[in-house]
């Protein structure tokens, strides 16, 4: 199994961990904003926009995980392209969060 840094790896579990909390803070703000008005006209675009961010979070973390996957699996070490883009999605990530 390739091995990442040990600087990489908090990255991630940190930019993880901040996409679990859009998906949660935005699935519970759309939750409340049905619970309080109801599906109204109105307010649909609210909740779509809700959704649409927890989304984003979920494609993101994603991306993050499956590459994170790919490194693991790499033997005997990770290729540096793999690597690279390792880097681009988390700098992608960072700044989506």
């Amino acid at each position: 199994m390739a091995k990442l840094g040990q600087g990489t790896t908090e990255i991630i579990n940190r930019l993880r961990q901040e996409a679990f909390e859009i998906v949660d803070e935005a699935t519970a703000l759309e939750f409340k904003i049905f619970d309080r008005f109801g599906e109204t006209e109105q307010v649909l675009s609210y909740m779509d926009e809700m959704k649409n961010v927890a989304e984003e979070a979920i494609a993101l973390l994603s991306r993050l995980s499956t590459l994170q996957l790919q490194v693991a699996q790499s033997q005997p070490t990770a290729a540096p392209a793999m690597l690279e883009l390792l880097a681009c999605i988390i700098h992608e990530v960072y700044e989506e969060l």
